[in-house]
């Protein structure tokens, strides 16, 4: 399968990133209505709501996954990735992988240095903190019953090449 690459938000992605995300089974109702806001942000306001996002598709134009990210405010060089959704379907096929690589890629040409994630405890989380660590995420940070009492808010760091990469 080939892939491509899309940096813009158009109408019909809304609809694809809730069907993407609810077909991981992973994510609430409220976790993935803030997805969609972020979406409609997107949609509204482009680049300058503060929120990129990067889908990829395959030859037929169809959505596979998309990530989220932008800079965090009053840092020089520091992004969040928000949200990294693959359709449940695809994955562990390395959809997901190249779709990171190609976001720090975008990030660093944007200037980011820092690349920041957060995610939950639950064990539901295991594989994507799997995925983290195998990326080259390293776990920075835990704070105990963040989200609710026994659900910990681990954040997860990598610090990017210097060097400017398409």
């Amino acid at each position: 399968m080939t892939i491509h690459y899309r940096d813009h938000l158009i109408e019909s992605d809304r609809q694809t990133i809730e069907d993407i995300l609810k077909s991981t089974a992973m994510f609430s109702r409220e976790e993935i209505d803030v997805a969609l806001e972020l979406v409609d942000e997107g949609l509204t306001k482009g680049t300058a709501s503060g929120y990129h996002f990067l889908l990829v598709e395959n030859d037929n134009g169809e959505v596979l996954g998309y990530t989220c990210f932008g800079p965090i405010p009053c840092t020089r060089d520091s992004y969040d990735l928000y949200w990294i959704a693959i359709r449940h379907d695809l994955q562990g096929k390395g959809i997901g992988k190249n779709l990171l690589k190609k976001t720090q890629r975008v990030i660093a040409k944007l200037g980011g240095e820092r690349v920041y994630i957060e995610t939950s405890s639950r064990s539901i989380y295991e594989p994507t903190r799997g995925f983290y660590l195998r990326s080259g995420y390293r776990k920075e940070a835990l704070l105990k019953n963040f989200y609710s009492k026994g659900d910990d808010k681990i954040v997860y760091f990598r610090k990017l090449s210097t060097k400017k990469s398409s």
